[in-house]
């Protein structure tokens, strides 16, 4: 008996549907069957009302638009879908599905920006002030929507219940351009008669220090604020809003510090017992300000908040070298500590965190100016008091414990991880249990590292959105989670940047610092304007994010095109080029084996080429001819200037031959092949060591298996001296490195002072571990043509990947032993998959969705 059942609909790319931005959402829905090789023919709509499409004749199933009119704010609606197949079967209706809107006109804000009086703050990363108020209820509830965001980081309560599951909130975004606000459902907070609603206001990315070099504070502002709005709607129809206005009080709190580097200070004495809970007496409260706030900067999430998503317990506990206890929680995280503890009123518990040993303490320097020193002030309860920083995050795997009362239990620390909350959709395993750990490691440190937005590194002074960084691992990223969501908003920021200062800085959002006070245009890190719209494009089919982003894909082109001149040649300008080439002086990252201008120059040409197609998508005839004819400029001055007549780069370099190879820059398949061999060359003479910093690197194992060196790629990737991949793995890291040697073999923690233990960017070669190894890549966007193309090698015996697609799970596996070889494909309903087996890896074979099982055999 066979069956075709459809999974509940989802809204655009959203986790939660609760208060979204879209007035049109597009709806996706995913087809569960048994039936093979099965295709979608036409499908019907329902939304709640009666609204209903009937039966249309088409074989999307998503991002399709919605079919009954636009959604007004605060509107509520049903949709369930049914299908039908093109041999003849119908599926039952869906799950109702529901999403609602949020606040999607300015006019609809009546609250105002509730300040602190000046009274209570000090300088920046400072005490965190209470605010309340008390309203009353006129009868029975509804329903209750609480729309709320800050000028700083607030958490809200309501009769003494924390609203939601949100850290850090509101995340950090381009300030001056754009202020997410949540949705939150607090129907079952609230209570007959008077009600209570407050919250904790902290400096935040708003006022708090951010950045390297000492970084600045009030890069936003001077002054915190909370702006919530929290409507009622009675079972009689009637309305209640209750605002942030002059009604708020305001007062010190037990948060008497709190830094996003320097940790937070709780003196549990100081919390006013009761405070967010009706019956509180606020007579020694002083009044709020309210301050001027442009509602049109309030903009609806389009991905999940930060939220605590694991909790780990200490793996060992070890004594440092000055009797000094800490704890090793066995992985490097983005999170902080949670403890629980029992002691005497006005005791301090201090925590300070680092992510590796240095002589068996705590490797601090590479934090720089950034202390990660959390303190608790207990209370001094009879039971044991439970605390957990709530405005601050670190980036740790050990975390050393000062003045604890008493004797200290494992179980009495736990460390809480923290991130954005994107769904894992991706699976890697294979043979060889080193790169399945550095899989992992690939893993956490894109988790530690997507703390509202995607950053360099969770730890020291910096955690800034790096443009350069994502557009290496945007690949990886996409097949690890769904992350279109949270990069559809960095994006919205990125293109905000570049319209204000005319250019893609070199992180978003933008804060000048000292080292760095001007946005200048630079390769490799501004085209993630390019780059990663069309990464997504590829990866979810998200005709639409090519089509928000298409003025920003075009103008930074159009800039550096200007910058390049008659010649097509970007070689000026200051460049980070391949940075981090692992023959760079610690302290000079940026001197590189390959010219900065031929990766400029390289970029330029890839840029412009996916603008072109880019352009031809969206229907813009004369753009797509411009730009491809730009490109084919570029490419042709690259070649001039930069290979030989024979293929052989200027730059001798495993990067300069992977940027030549991979964006298609030398003119003859003669020339191709001998740029080839010659980097097989170099990558043989360097005894199959890494040669590549952060442009080379995403590339060079791809630009190896392009030119017939699988068997050198696969040894590049199992390499464990340094600098490779898995030395760092060999060396115990559970994160990727931003050095190859940010640990030296003696393990002494690299000398420079930048040195990171969480960077993901090094970490991209991964997405060649997907579409390689196991063998798992879209053969169009979104993965409605799954391309299927195993390249077994380095002595592995078997190999797997799995990913939650828009249709559905697929799965390639293969396991080989001899000369035998099985390879198992699973293709989701309402796609198809080209198929090449290892032993002729040019030739596809069709299949439908469905299991299919395949083998071959080696001479």
């Amino acid at each position: 008996m066979t069956f075709l059942t459809v999974e509940p609909i989802s809204f655009e790319h959203h986790r939660d549907p609760l208060g979204i931005g879209e007035r049109v959402p597009r709806l996706s829905w995913i087809i569960q069957t048994d039936i093979p090789g099965w295709l979608q023919r036409a499908y019907e709509m329902e939304l709640s009302g009666g609204t209903s499409t009937g039966l249309v004749e088409s074989g999307e199933s998503v991002l399709v638009s919605w079919p009954g009119p636009e959604l007004r704010s605060r509107e509520r609606r049903g949709v369930r879908v049914r299908v039908h197949g093109h041999d003849g079967s119908t599926s039952d209706w869906s799950a109702w599905s529901w999403a609602e809107t949020g606040l999607l006109d300015s006019a609809d804000w009546q609250a105002g920006a509730t300040a602190p009086p000046r009274d209570l703050l000090a300088d920046a990363d400072g005490p965190a002030p209470l605010l309340r108020r008390d309203f009353t209820l006129r009868g029975p509830v509804e329903r209750a929507r609480l729309y709320i965001t800050a000028h700083g980081m607030y958490e809200a309560e309501i009769n003494g219940q924390v609203v939601g599951h949100d850290v850090l909130a509101p995340g950090w975004t381009s300030y001056q351009h754009r202020l997410r606000y949540r949705t939150h459902d607090v129907t079952a907070l609230l209570c007959e008669g008077v009600n209570t609603i407050g919250a904790t206001l902290a400096d935040g990315w708003w006022r708090g220090r951010v950045g390297f070099a000492g970084g600045r504070s009030a890069v936003y502002g001077d002054r915190t604020v909370l702006i919530a709005q929290l409507e009622i709607t009675y079972a009689d129809g009637t309305t209640d809003v209750v605002v942030t206005d002059a009604a708020w009080r305001c007062a010190t709190g037990p948060v008497t510090a709190a830094s996003l580097y320097d940790g937070e200070t709780h003196d549990a004495r100081l919390l006013p017992e009761g405070w967010s809970r009706p019956g509180f007496d606020v007579s020694a409260w002083l009044p709020t300000e309210v301050l001027h706030h442009d509602p049109a900067l309030l903009v609806a999430p389009t991905g999940p908040p930060v939220r605590r998503t694991e909790i780990l317990h200490p793996a060992g506990v070890l004594t440092g070298p000055d009797g000094e206890t800490i704890l090793d929680f066995g992985q490097n995280i983005a999170g902080r500590l949670r403890i629980r503890v029992q002691g005497p009123a006005g005791h301090t518990v201090s925590l300070r965190h680092a992510e590796v040993l240095d002589g068996g303490a705590l490797a601090l320097r590479p934090l720089r100016h950034a202390a990660a020193h959390d303190r608790y002030i207990l209370r001094g309860d009879a039971e044991p008091e439970t605390w957990e920083p709530r405005f601050t995050v670190h980036g740790f795997r050990y975390a050393q414990i000062d003045g604890w009362p008493g004797d200290l239990r494992p179980s009495d620390v736990v460390a809480v991880v923290c991130h954005t909350d994107m769904r894992p959709i991706g699976d890697f395993a294979c043979s060889e249990p080193l790169l399945n750990r550095l899989h992992d490691n690939v893993r956490w440190s894109m988790r530690g590292n997507y703390v509202d937005l995607p950053t360099d590194c969770p730890q020291r002074d910096e955690r800034l959105g790096w443009t350069g960084d994502i557009q290496v691992f945007a690949p990886t990223a996409a097949f690890l989670y769904d992350c279109a969501g949270p990069l559809t908003s960095w994006l919205a920021d990125l293109a905000a940047e570049h319209r204000r200062h005319g250019t893609v800085p070199v992180f978003v959002p933008w804060i000048a610092l000292p080292p760095v006070p001007d946005a200048l245009p630079t390769a490799a890190w501004g085209d993630a304007a390019v780059i990663v719209p069309w990464t997504l494009y590829q990866r979810t089919g998200d005709l639409g994010l090519l089509r928000e982003q298409y003025p920003s894909m075009r103008a930074w082109v159009d800039q550096i095109a200007g910058l390049a001149g008659e010649s097509c040649l970007w070689d000026t300008g200051s460049q980070l080029g391949d940075w981090l080439d692992p023959t760079a002086p610690p302290e000079r990252p940026f001197e590189a084996q390959t010219d900065p201008g031929l990766v400029a120059t390289a970029y330029l040409a890839y840029s412009a080429g996916l603008v072109a197609e880019t352009a031809a998508l969206l229907g813009r005839t004369a753009d797509a001819a411009r730009y491809r004819e730009l490109a084919e400029r570029v490419r042709a001055a690259f070649d001039a200037a930069y290979a030989t007549s024979e293929g052989k780069m200027t730059s001798d370099s495993q990067t300069a031959y992977a940027l030549a190879l991979r964006f298609g820059l030398l003119n003859s398949d003669e020339r191709r092949a001998h740029a080839g061999g010659r980097l097989a060359e170099l990558v043989r003479a360097n005894g199959h060591r890494i040669g590549t910093g952060f442009v080379g690197t995403p590339l060079v194992c791809d630009a190896l298996t392009d030119a017939g060196a699988v068997e050198d790629a696969y040894q590049l990737l199992l390499q464990k001296e340094c600098p490779s991949w898995l030395y760092a793995v060999t060396m115990g890291a559970t994160t990727i490195w931003e050095r190859w040697d940010s640990m030296l073999s003696d393990g002494s923690v690299n000398a420079g002072e930048m040195t990171s233990f969480n960077h993901y960017a090094l970490g991209a070669v991964a997405d060649w571990m997907h579409r390689t190894i196991a063998g798992l890549a879209p053969a169009t966007p979104g993965y409605r043509r799954l391309m299927v193309r195993p390249r077994p090698g380095g002595g592995l015996t078997h190999a797997r990947a799995a990913l939650d697609t828009p249709y559905g799970r697929a799965e390639v596996s293969w396991n080989r032993t001899g000369n035998q070889g099985t390879l198992v494909v699973v293709v989701p309903a309402n796609t198809t998959a080209a198929v090449h087996l290892p032993t002729d890896p040019d030739t596809a074979l069709d299949a439908g969705a469905g299991r299919h099982v395949f083998h071959w055999e080696t001479p």
